[in-house]
């Protein structure tokens, strides 16, 4: 036998497996991503999510058995999140000079993101568990999967969606932001992590460290806003 077999019999019986085959999927991805200059339609979470979705379905892998492995990566979310207070603090000065417009940013943003989709899922007459689902589609997985559980939602169909608004976010942020002329990446970052959550908040770090750090700001706070809010909006939508 083989050294390579050896090793695959070891992984194949261990949670290990998908733990490494996740960590090398992203690093084929973001190597990827690299060669592409950063390109944002060249997105490294969305060609991980599509090349582990394909292995799962032709190794017939449940995602019960992938996450086993999976969950150690997911754990580190945690320490990732707190890391943000790193660049957070070096940029402190210039944080608190914009206290009063990300103030009103985060009220704008968090009504708009939850007013504007529920208003056109509603028009398309979307039952009232999926507008649940729906409507924290721009807050970070954890929160939004627990408040559309609150209001009668659907919390896997939420996680889908606050990927995809990730993504979406991710992907379009860069060229929308150059294309409106908006240079000040204090305002960039923070309508990243505003509208795409973690991932915006992820391609926020790759542009730039200060938009990173106000991405970060934003994610947090709509996160607390949209948890205030939300039971109002939702209120005119399902009555």
């Amino acid at each position: 036998m083989t050294p390579a077999f050896d090793l695959w019999v070891y992984l194949s019986s261990t949670p290990l497996l998908w733990l490494t085959v996740t960590l090398l999927v992203w690093i084929a991805a973001d190597r990827i991503a690299l060669a592409s200059g950063r390109h944002p339609a060249v997105n490294p979470v969305l060609i991980s999510i599509v090349t582990l979705g394909a292995i799962l379905l032709l190794t017939g892998t449940s995602f019960a058995a992938y996450f086993q492995g999976a969950q150690f990566v997911h754990f580190l979310l945690g320490p990732a999140i707190v890391a943000i207070a790193v660049p957070l603090y070096r940029n402190l000065d210039k944080v608190k000079a914009n206290i009063l417009p990300m103030a009103a940013a985060l009220v704008a943003g968090s009504v708009t993101a939850a007013v504007s989709a529920l208003g056109v899922a509603a028009l398309f007459g979307v039952p009232d568990n999926v507008l649940a689902s729906l409507a924290p589609k721009s807050v970070t997985a954890g929160v939004a999967m627990g408040i559309a559980e609150q209001f009668g939602g659907q919390p896997a169909l939420t996680a889908v969606l606050v990927i995809t608004t990730g993504l979406i976010g991710a992907i379009i942020v860069t060229p929308l932001m150059n294309a409106l002329g908006l240079k000040d990446y204090a305002a960039r970052g923070f309508a990243a992590g505003l509208s795409a959550h973690g991932i915006g908040t992820a391609r926020a770090f790759v542009v730039d460290e200060v938009a990173g750090t106000f991405a970060g700001i934003a994610m947090a706070l709509n996160a607390v806003m949209t948890a205030l809010i939300l039971p109002l909006i939702l209120y005119w939508f399902l009555k």
